[in-house]
């Protein structure tokens, strides 16, 4: 196991024992999702590495000379959290208050808890492009040499924001803005097929004038392999696109080939037989 494996393995136990302990949350995206927010935040992203405060990463808004990311599924917010937490941006111990009141750790990432690292409120689906595009625009207008991610989900394609953002990044060389969407065919009322097929979304990217590119993300040597690539790709006057493959529960057997656990939490055996799955490399919170 690398040390991004290992890394993931412990978000993906946080995730579950988040979830389960306020028995409320979205498990199955976040799973899916983890690989891809360890790489880029443990290995990809330039960030701040000061420490300010209680020894806790420094944060601001501005994100000058930082690359920044934005989570536009806003509901898959514990993967989120954890890779947050575990990067030092704030107390692993925090993570046990998700979902409760008075917390910081929302369903939904919101910015008035002023929660280190988030920088929208997201969760309403189809906006986070659109706020991407505003940032990369803005580092391009600041001589800001830095990047701007995005990730989406393949069922928040249905949105007609989505589309709008899609045409306006090619038109305006907002080259440096790489848009990931995760592709695991589930969403809450069942596969993306049934409720709204998205077809081919590569293709559609491509028409609208996008460099696009294709990924497992449940495989981690692969996506660093891309991710290095991209760094190599951007600023040639095209937005990039990822379609990123995952499986919805990723690491935990039961949870995984099915949109049912999209939004359940697990119960106390539930928990027991998935935490059984992954190893603890980290120490659980």
């Amino acid at each position: 196991m690398t040390e991004l494996q290992s890394i993931a393995s412990q978000v993906r136990r946080d995730i579950l024992r988040m979830v389960h302990g306020c028995q409320s949350g979205h498990p199955g995206g976040s799973l899916g999702c983890a690989d891809l927010l360890v790489a880029l935040y443990f290995q990809q992203m330039k960030i701040n590495n000061r420490k300010g405060k209680g020894g806790y990463l420094s944060f601001n808004m501005d994100g000058k000379g930082e690359d920044l990311f934005y989570l536009s599924n806003g509901h898959i917010s514990p993967v989120f959290y954890s890779v947050l937490a575990r990067r030092g941006y704030f107390d692993v111990t925090e993570l046990a208050t998700f979902r409760k009141l008075n917390s910081r750790l929302q369903g939904h990432p919101t910015t008035h808890e002023h929660l280190p690292g988030i920088r929208i409120a997201s969760g309403s689906l189809g906006q986070g492009l659109s706020v991407a595009i505003g940032s990369a625009l803005s580092k391009k207008l600041n001589g800001d040499k830095t990047l701007v991610y995005c990730l989406m989900g393949d069922g928040e394609q249905q949105e007609g924001q989505v589309w709008e953002a899609v045409q306006f990044a090619p038109n305006n060389n907002v080259d440096n803005l790489v848009a990931f969407v995760d592709v695991n065919g589930q969403q809450i009322d069942g596969s993306t097929k049934k409720v709204n097929d998205n077809r081919d979304l590569g293709a559609k990217y491509k028409a609208f004038g996008w460099r696009v590119l294709h990924v497992d993300g449940n495989n981690m040597d692969e996506l660093t392999t891309l991710l290095r690539k991209i760094k190599r790709l951007v600023g040639k006057g095209q937005p990039i696109a990822v379609m990123m493959k995952t499986e919805m529960g990723q690491g935990v057997d039961f949870m995984m080939h099915s949109h049912k656990w999209h939004g359940v939490a697990p119960n106390d055996a539930q928990l027991e037989q998935a935490l059984s799955q992954l190893e603890e490399t980290l120490g659980d919170y």
